[in-house]
């Protein structure tokens, strides 16, 4: 009988897979679990990429600014302003905009919710449940889908 040592990756494999299978019983979205699923050696991005905006979209067909009511802090509750454009500048009104996010560093997502609780107008919309559990580097995916087209805007912040 073979007693070798299971490789690193099948362990972080079968980390993840565990992950995964108690964040559905314990009834987390997918995409929250598969967030805290990801691997703890993510790559920081450089500075330039960290901030509230204005920042582009994945293709290019938006561009988002964050708009916090004050800092952003760590353990706190907070309600963001984000103010979304097209690529042409053109207020982009009626969207439906979600919200995602965690730590790539340590494998967790977003310990709330967040959504979208009111379009302000000129493409201005409130998101209200915003709470981040610690300091250190987080993403904040917003994925804006309006007339038939959706692209993610992602924000690096520093806490």
């Amino acid at each position: 009988m073979n007693h070798s040592q299971p490789t690193e990756g099948a362990f972080l494999r079968g980390v993840a897979a565990l992950v995964v299978i108690a964040a559905a019983v314990a009834g987390v979205p997918s995409s929250q679990a598969m967030a805290m699923a990801h691997d703890a050696r993510a790559q920081r991005p450089p500075a330039a990429e960290f901030g509230l905006g204005p920042r582009s979209s994945a293709t290019g067909r938006y561009v988002a600014t964050l708009e916090p009511e004050g800092e952003l802090r760590p353990r706190r509750m907070q309600t963001v302003r984000v103010t979304v454009v097209d690529a042409e500048g053109r207020a982009v009104d009626g969207a439906t905009l979600t919200i995602e996010g965690g730590m790539p560093e340590h494998g967790h997502g977003l310990p709330t919710r967040p959504r979208v609780t009111g379009s302000l107008g000129e493409g201005a919309y409130a998101i209200e449940g915003v709470r981040f559990n610690m300091g250190g580097w987080w993403e904040l995916k917003i994925t804006i889908a309006a007339d038939g087209d959706s692209d993610t805007v992602t924000f690096n912040l520093s806490l």
